[in-house]
């Protein structure tokens, strides 16, 4: 059996105590739900690809076609259509047709909130 000892400054308890109800409780109220933690955590994972982040970083500046986003990210457009299908499927894009052209934009003020917090929170 191993022993671990923790250093003095440890954000662990030392010692054994009982447990405080009350902050079980309350902690518990904000609980995420184990269906919206996985919903969470695909919403999280897709973001944590670099193309589909450029992609959106594109977008969050303005609409764009198809083959003007594959120009900006400097792939081709074969990839930024799969990549703005995984975006499309959790609702962070959405597209208009014009002739034979697509249009892809952030989905709502909330995609684009997440990305500034995100990227001001980095810089």
């Amino acid at each position: 059996m191993v022993s671990e000892s923790f250093p003095e400054d440890s954000p662990s308890c030392a010692t054994e105590h009982p447990v405080d109800l009350e902050h079980v409780r309350q902690a518990q109220r904000g609980l995420l739900s184990v269906e919206k933690a996985q919903r969470m955590a695909e919403f999280f994972a897709l973001l944590g690809d670099a193309n589909r982040l450029r992609i959106v970083s594109a977008l969050a500046q303005q609409e764009l076609c198809v083959c003007d986003l594959a120009a900006v990210v400097r792939m081709s457009e074969s990839a930024v259509s799969h990549q703005l299908r995984s975006l499309r499927s959790l609702r962070l894009v959405s597209y208009r047709k014009q002739g034979r052209n697509v249009f892809y934009y952030l989905k709502d003020s909330h995609v684009l909130n997440l990305y500034r917090e995100v990227a001001e929170h980095l810089g």
